[in-house]
């Protein structure tokens, strides 16, 4: 199913992930400046990867979603990676060969090219079908969001989870939703209302709860960016997790939140539910290399 078909989750306006996508893309390039040789052949916050494969892979995930939303406004579908899985890990192996130098071009080029290759604001070509998860271009630009907005923090180069937005982390817990078995309640810390996150995605109560540049909200009628149409809350098995909204995020993220969220069973203390694998975009014959994202 393409993210905007999810509809216990309104997508947040696309005038504002699109702009929140290259303000993380430009802090990923200047973070990017700051490396010498020794900075970019030091890990990263992913296991396996330097911040050079870090930096080879925004590159690239970005290169692909910008050529899914230019053979969209021509009316064509393409493969997400020429190759599929093997091309793509193939492509972040030569990337990672690059120059601080280099990275830096590949960055400033892919900021032009997906300025030019996202259409206009309000235009229909947003509802163009892609290959990406058989969705539309909106779902391209909500997958590199996410992307560059993750990949920023990996990169470990000055880039914290302070900069996620409250939108991004709402999204994440409805997208990856599908890493818990069961669903859980999660109370957000000092914001009104629970969260029901699971494989399902992410629902709320009545009224909906609306991320904004100011926060989270209880909205009194759903509105552009509000969670909604909620089905009835799980029962008192349950287990209910407790942090903010971005180190929730990050924890189902698979990264290492600010502070640990805590998880209680029947208001007894609890290890938190196990994690499932990253919802590939790939069938199972070609599931993407670890720790690609």
């Amino acid at each position: 199913m393409a993210l905007t078909d999810t509809p216990a989750l309104t997508p947040p306006d696309v005038e504002e992930v699109r702009s929140d996508a290259r303000a993380a893309l430009d802090a990923v390039t200047d973070a990017a400046r700051g490396l010498d040789a020794a900075g970019l052949d030091a890990p990263s916050a992913l296991p396996g990867w330097s911040r050079s494969h870090v930096l080879a892979h925004v590159t690239a995930i970005g290169e692909a979603m910008a050529r899914q939303a230019e053979r969209a406004a021509d009316g064509e579908l393409v493969e997400v990676y020429d190759g599929g899985a093997a091309g793509r890990e193939d492509g972040i192996r030569a990337g990672a060969l690059r120059s601080g130098a280099q990275h830096v071009a590949a960055l400033d080029a892919l900021a032009d090219r997906l300025d030019a290759a996202w259409p206009a604001a309000g235009s229909a070509g947003w509802a163009a079908p892609v290959t990406y998860r058989d969705g539309t271009v909106t779902d391209a630009l909500v997958a590199w969001w996410r992307e560059v907005r993750i990949h920023a923090v990996d990169l470990d180069a000055g880039v914290g989870l302070d900069t996620w937005p409250p939108a991004l982390g709402l999204h994440l817990l409805d997208f990856l939703g599908v890493r818990l078995a069961d669903d859980v309640v999660v109370e957000l810390a000092g914001e009104p209302g629970e969260l029901v996150v699971g494989p399902g995605g992410l629902r709320v109560g009545p009224g909906g709860l609306r991320g904004g540049p100011d926060g989270l909200r209880m909205a009194a009628e759903p509105g552009p960016g509000a969670v909604s149409g909620a089905a009835s809350a799980p029962g008192r098995s349950a287990v209910v997790v407790h942090g903010s909204l971005t180190d929730v995020a990050a924890w189902l993220a698979g990264r290492a939140p600010t502070t640990e969220p805590t998880a209680r069973l029947a208001g007894e203390p609890v290890r938190l539910p196990e994690i499932g694998l990253w919802p590939s975009p790939y069938s199972p014959q070609q599931d993407a290399p670890a720790p690609a994202r």
